[in-house]
């Protein structure tokens, strides 16, 4: 990031959530109500103990090939900018967040727009 000029921060919403849970795990995130009834979660739950772990793991590998400008931390992803090119560093980071947006909707990743900071000179 050093040297950079503008910078975005991208939160990204139910980040659990997004990732289903494998078939044969369902079972094993069954909960009673209070009816008797038991409830599976098809999406893996905040508080199974691997939860940050998948999900980080997961996060950090679809933007891997992303890694030289953007950095992701659980849930957070950060894009960094300078001029380089002949182009400007709003013409670069316009490219950047381009490119972090097509792995999000590629993978169906959403970011929380309110909690979006988008090209300040700092963060």
């Amino acid at each position: 990031m050093s040297g950079c000029t503008l910078y975005s921060a991208l939160d990204l919403v139910d980040g659990y959530y997004q990732i289903l849970m494998r078939e044969s795990d369902i079972p094993l995130t069954a909960v009673s109500t209070p009816s008797g009834m038991l409830w599976e979660s098809l999406v893996m739950p905040q508080g199974l103990s691997n939860a940050p772990a998948t999900f980080n793991r997961l996060v950090t590998q679809l933007f891997r090939p992303l890694r030289t400008f953007a950095q992701t931390y659980f849930d957070d992803i950060f894009v960094h900018s300078r001029a380089e090119g002949g182009q400007t560093a709003m013409e670069v980071h316009l490219k950047h967040l381009r490119r972090v947006f097509e792995v999000m909707r590629a993978t169906k990743l959403y970011p929380n727009i309110n909690k979006c900071v988008f090209a300040p000179e700092e963060i």
